[in-house]
């Protein structure tokens, strides 16, 4: 068990929603704009970033209220012995670009969440992935890797912050300081190749336990991790400084993990999977969710949160889509227009129906 006793209060089109007796599977179903996505974001919050949508803080709070929001849940112990962690977020009403965040009542960071819960989604937004920029799967790829490494998140900013100064340092038309210009590499590169090995770790967890899945019912991914430059810090700073003159001719820096892409290619067919079907595309996504999953429930609690993935699925996908969340170890939350297509799961699922912004038990 995950997350429980949730709490929205000013929260999009929720003036103040409870959800108690939360189970491994949960069903919120209601009709669309009902505010069944609205509480996937919300707990999507129990990340660090910006939640499933992506969107500005300020956009989350409720229509007419007075521009603060607050999101809390119970986190429950792995075990008996444990004791339950308090988890709260939200914005006040004079800071409203300012995420807070409070764990057990006292302040925390947003990348403090990694260390305690896993957190993974997969929304209809999603659905073009494959024939989106590389810098969309980039996201994807370190989304799922903080559900796998906790200090994530803090990497990817250190790295980032560097390839800021580089690129700001690049496009000075005094020309960089060489040795600034040096003193940023080696913090660039030191950041960027432990980003890399993460992403290419991830990526080489995810392509075993994909290999060990069958090519039916959910079309089968094979992946690979395309550098964007070397790998080991000691090389990509030396291409970095071998760089400078192209780098400075276009202003930015050409070389490195901010050039990365995940390649996915359909296992059944040998066809990139930009180039599939987009039934296929949706399975891909779907068996690499669910492979993910799995990898991100060890050791930490994980949840799972699925918005309107199983009514577009046949009625064979859908029991195979239960049977691997019944044996994935994550806390799942699943949203639907109606009860019909999870009939397979309605008798264990914690089921709420949402209107208006408004929640209940069935």
């Amino acid at each position: 068990m995950a997350l429980d006793r949730i709490l929205l209060t000013a929260f999009r089109n929720h003036a103040e929603t409870r959800l108690d007796g939360a189970r491994a599977i949960n069903l919120l179903v209601g009709e669309n704009g009902a505010g069944k996505t609205n509480v996937l974001e919300a707990i999507s919050l129990f990340a660090p970033g910006r939640g499933l949508r992506r969107a500005a803080l300020p956009d989350m709070a409720l229509a007419g209220g007075n521009g603060s929001f607050a999101v809390s849940a119970t986190l429950a112990p792995a075990s008996d012995l444990g004791e339950p962690l308090a988890l709260g977020t939200g914005i006040a009403a004079d800071r409203p670009g300012r995420r807070l965040l409070r764990i057990n009542g006292a302040n925390a960071s947003a990348t403090a969440l990694a260390e305690w819960i896993a957190m993974g989604w997969l929304t209809p937004a999603m659905d073009g992935l494959f024939m989106a920029s590389p810098g969309e799967r980039r996201r994807y790829m370190d989304r799922l890797a903080l559900a796998i490494f906790p200090d994530h998140a803090r990497i990817s900013g250190r790295f980032e912050a560097a390839l800021r100064e580089r690129n700001r340092m690049l496009a000075d038309e005094r020309g960089p300081d060489r040795g600034w210009l040096a003193a940023n590499e080696a913090q660039l590169a030191e950041a960027g190749a432990a980003l890399a090995s993460r992403r290419a770790a991830l990526v080489e967890a995810l392509a075993e336990a994909l290999a060990l899945e069958p090519d039916e019912p959910f079309a089968r991914p094979l992946l690979a991790y395309e550098a964007g430059g070397p790998l080991g810090a000691g090389q990509l700073a030396e291409a970095l400084a071998a760089s400078r003159s192209r780098d400075i001719s276009a202003r930015r820096t050409l070389t490195g993990p901010h050039r990365d892409d995940l390649a996915v290619t359909m296992a059944g067919k040998q066809a990139p999977a930009a180039q599939c079907s987009t039934g296929e595309q949706k399975a891909m996504l779907v068996a690499i969710t669910l492979a993910h999953a799995a990898l991100a429930a060890r050791g930490r609690a994980s949840v799972l949160l699925l918005d309107e993935v199983a009514a577009h699925l046949d009625p064979v996908r859908r029991e195979a889509l239960f049977d691997r969340l019944r044996a994935s170890g994550t806390q799942v939350w699943l949203t639907g227009t109606e009860p019909a297509p999870f009939e397979g799961i309605l008798q264990e699922a914690a089921c709420w129906r949402v209107s208006g912004g408004a929640v209940e038990p069935f």
